[in-house]
């Protein structure tokens, strides 16, 4: 009896395709080919795949394919959410015949998503008592706090994952810190009277039986910088929205200190251990309590002496304070182990950052915040990632990374550099489906001042340590996008307007908004750099126009976004979430506006020194960090218009540099080739023309 033969890419490509009632498209298969090319040599992939390619498919269907595990990390819940829900149990089905095997999938997140049973039924431990309270009954019933945690206690009863993004509609964030525990703060299933039913132990089982586990680039980063393994072995990695991937693992690398969070360190050690640890860890807490009272916001290069001198205490006291709670026991506290659990987390933490503060190290960048609410607080961050990631990321696996942004000002150089990807590791010319990109790109700014300390940075500021890693070996590849953007958006950009200042007050550019968002009968997206920018032309517009102008932080996001998708006269204003997080396609969003090029504040201490660090490389600090931040978001927000194949619209940018500044082209190539102009008469033509044709396809949708 004959083996079956092995389908090819091209047949499971299709089965795939036609289980989801869609066609396969060009960009689509030449990423399909590109991925499984990659996964096949060992090599790395960049990949910018348009919106509407069918990008998922693009790479579930190779990876399916390869039958080694695959690790899938996402930015956002709601792809997250897209891929075990939708495109996976869909891809599975329809490969399963050719395959002659069925993968299964999994959803893996971070520790504290998941309901913690312990917390749930043994308490929370309380900062002024021995022992643990119970929420339940020291919250008020009929308090939001209240109502949440009563329904929390009824959902524990129904869910299977005790993923809490499967409560619907979802609790307060404090609501949740009551039955959830971080991976420092966890007892472990050996000593847990819970561990035989913990979900996250549950999730972490389920991992490491899939084929196929879904993530985010949260518990990535985490994986690769904490050294303890926290994913199932895999032989591929996939990043999808890997345009989130810097900005994500900065976050998970980064360490903060404020008074409230050490005070607290020092409630919960102290019923633990002796008087004298404890009134060390005490007086080094007020130190730094007193120090952060005259803190002022911006950088510290170098760490002043006194405040050198309190964190130094304060890391002293905190090793002090470890040590003897691992060293003694007392059973008259109700639960000692969790408690002792908890505060150990808390005082870590700030032994943690208060030592990587006073390592000083070159590669890392230390500021002083303050909010009008929180006071001051004290920051350090890694100076670049792209050490970390070429060291943690590019080793003995294939990486995919793909994203419809992956291209910045015509080429992939910035972004491959801000991974960790090096051009010496840049592979043959991998042609785009039209044949006009190549996989190095040309004299790009470079991002993220990469490598602008000599690529050994690392998380800790340690320089990364260890053998420089061996060179990663990338292809990049442009399958472009099925629309026809040149047909079907306009780029607009406000040359006669007055260049934007830092007062904010700009009389002219609400003139402008206003003429066109009257033109385009509503059907507006306007993307704000400032959240005052966009409460300011909220209440300006409501004021001229009689359309319904929505505003960010009136109403929860989903349910603006839901108002906006369903009435055409409609406009949302907002800002950063806005600019990548809304998807309605159709003709209720025909126009998007952007205020202002959206560089970084000019005060923002670690931008600053990642300029400066490219300049000290003898690169040009503003297009290597302040041009490529603004031209990521902007592509972003520009992504916004063209959804679907029908869609028409125009994009409109209200900042004359965008045409004037040498940078503009720079910007303007970073975004889809719409059809560009300056003339503001022919674009309140065609917004007109586009508000009629939708006006009477609706017209002619509600006759028929």
């Amino acid at each position: 009896m004959t083996a079956s033969p092995t389908p090819s890419l091209a047949d499971l490509l299709h089965a795939a395709v036609t289980s989801v009632g869609g066609a396969e498209r060009p960009g689509q298969v030449a990423m399909a080919h590109a991925v499984a090319d990659a996964i096949e040599d060992g090599s790395h992939l960049l990949v910018q795949a348009g919106t509407g390619t069918g990008k998922s498919l693009g790479y579930l269907v190779p990876a399916l394919a390869h039958g080694e595990r695959v690790v899938v990390a996402t930015a956002t819940l709601a792809l997250q959410r897209q891929l075990a829900e939708r495109d996976l149990p869909r891809t599975v089905d329809a490969l399963h015949p050719l395959l002659r095997r069925r993968p299964e999938f999994a959803m893996l997140k971070g520790r504290s998503n998941y309901l913690c049973l312990h917390r749930l039924h043994e308490g929370v431990p309380q900062d002024d008592e021995d022992g643990l309270f119970d929420p339940f009954e020291a919250a008020a019933p009929t308090s939001r706090l209240g109502q949440d945690l009563l329904r929390l206690r009824d959902w524990a009863d129904e869910t299977e994952t005790g993923d809490r993004d499967g409560l619907t509609p979802g609790v307060s964030d404090r609501a949740w810190s009551q039955v959830s525990v971080t991976s420092r703060e966890c007892l472990g299933a050996a000593k847990c009277a819970y561990g035989a039913e913990c979900f996250a132990e549950a999730a972490r089982e389920w991992a490491k039986l899939a084929d196929v586990v879904v993530t985010n680039h949260a518990l990535l980063a985490i994986d690769a910088i904490e050294g303890a393994p926290v994913l199932p072995s895999h032989e591929v990695l996939i990043i999808d929205e890997a345009h989130e991937l810097v900005s994500r693992v900065t976050g998970a690398a980064s360490g903060e200190l404020t008074p409230g969070q050490v005070n607290r360190a020092v409630r919960r050690a102290a019923k633990l251990v002796n008087e004298k640890a404890a009134d060390a860890l005490q007086t080094a807490a007020e130190t730094f309590e007193r120090l952060m009272e005259l803190a002022l916001p911006g950088r510290l290069d170098p760490v002043p002496e006194d405040l050198g001198y309190a964190l130094m205490a304060l890391r002293d006291a905190a090793r002090t304070v470890i040590s003897a709670l691992g060293a003694t026991r007392d059973a008259s506290v109700q639960d000692e182990d969790a408690v002792r659990k908890e505060a150990r987390a808390s005082v870590e933490t700030v032994q943690a950052v208060a030592e990587r503060i006073v390592a000083g190290s070159e590669y890392d960048v230390v500021w002083y915040e303050r909010h009008d609410r929180f006071g001051a607080s004290l920051h350090v961050a890694p100076l670049s990632v792209s050490g970390l990631l070429r060291e943690k990321l590019f080793g003995d696996r294939s990486v995919v990374l793909t994203s419809a942004t992956l291209k910045l000002g015509g080429d992939f150089t910035g972004v491959a550099g801000s991974l960790g990807l090096t051009p010496d590791g840049a592979m043959d010319r991998t042609d785009r489906t039209d044949g006009t990109d190549r996989a190095d790109g040309g004299d790009g700014p470079g991002a993220e001042a990469a490598d602008g300390a000599d690529g050994r940075e690392g998380a800790g500021g340690d320089g990364g340590g260890g053998p420089e890693a061996a060179v990663a070996r990338w292809r990049a590849l442009d399958v472009g996008s099925p629309f026809d953007y040149a047909k079907q958006g306009i780029l607009y950009v406000a040359k006669h307007l007055a260049q934007p200042g830092r007062d904010g007050t700009r009389a002219d550019m609400l003139d402008e908004l206003t003429e066109l968002v009257e033109a385009a009968g509503g059907r507006t997206l306007g993307l704000f750099s400032s959240m005052r920018a966009a409460q300011a032309a909220a209440e300006e517009l409501r004021g001229r126009l009689d359309l319904p102008i929505l505003l960010q932080g009136e109403e929860t996001l989903g349910e603006l976004i839901r108002t906006f998708a369903s009435d055409a006269r409609t406009c949302l204003f907002g800002t950063l979430s806005l600019w990548q997080g809304v998807d309605v396609p159709g003709p209720n969003c025909q126009l998007v506006v952007m205020d202002r090029v959206p560089f970084p504040r000019p005060d923002d201490p670690l931008m600053n020194a990642r300029q400066k660090a490219a300049e000290e490389a003898g690169r040009n600090g503003f297009m290597a960090v302040a041009a490529t931040h603004a031209a990521l978001l902007m592509a972003q927000g520009a992504g916004r218009l063209v959804r679907a194949s029908g869609d028409r619209g125009v994009v409109a940018l209200l900042d004359p540099r965008v045409e004037r500044a040498r940078y503009g082209t720079f910007l303007r190539r970073s975004m889809p080739g719409f059809w560009y102009t300056t003339d503001r008469n022919q674009v309140r033509r065609s917004l007109a023309a586009i508000d009629a044709a939708a006006r009477a396809a609706a017209g002619e949708t509600a006759a028929g």
